[in-house]
């Protein structure tokens, strides 16, 4: 079975910027065998004869017709807004950008 040592999980969490205790650190290798245990399981699968699908059953995506109907003009929908400019809403800038 795979498994991780502490100094591994340790440096994962380092890396992860995850503050952990020593117990929490011993906890979570023997965690981790597990989880990778069930990892090496499910790779010894036969799978050459599985076809690759992205769900089990088969969907139809069902939709409806794209149907243009009346709706506010420019000056209704911005009509509200405390600041406008080219026929759009005026926010303040929050990324510092140009």
């Amino acid at each position: 079975m795979s498994s991780l040592s502490r100094a591994e999980v340790a440096k994962l969490a380092k890396l992860a910027r995850i503050e952990m205790t020593d117990a929490e650190l011993d906890a979570l290798s023997s965690e981790f065998a597990v989880i990778l245990g069930a990892v090496d399981r499910i790779q010894g699968a036969p799978l050459a004869d599985v076809q690759p699908t992205s769900h089990p059953l088969p969907i139809n995506n069902v939709t409806r017709p794209d149907v243009v109907i009346p709706s506010l003009t420019p000056e209704e929908s911005l009509s509200g807004a405390p600041a406008q400019e080219e026929q759009r809403f005026r926010v303040p800038q929050i990324l510092g950008e140009e």
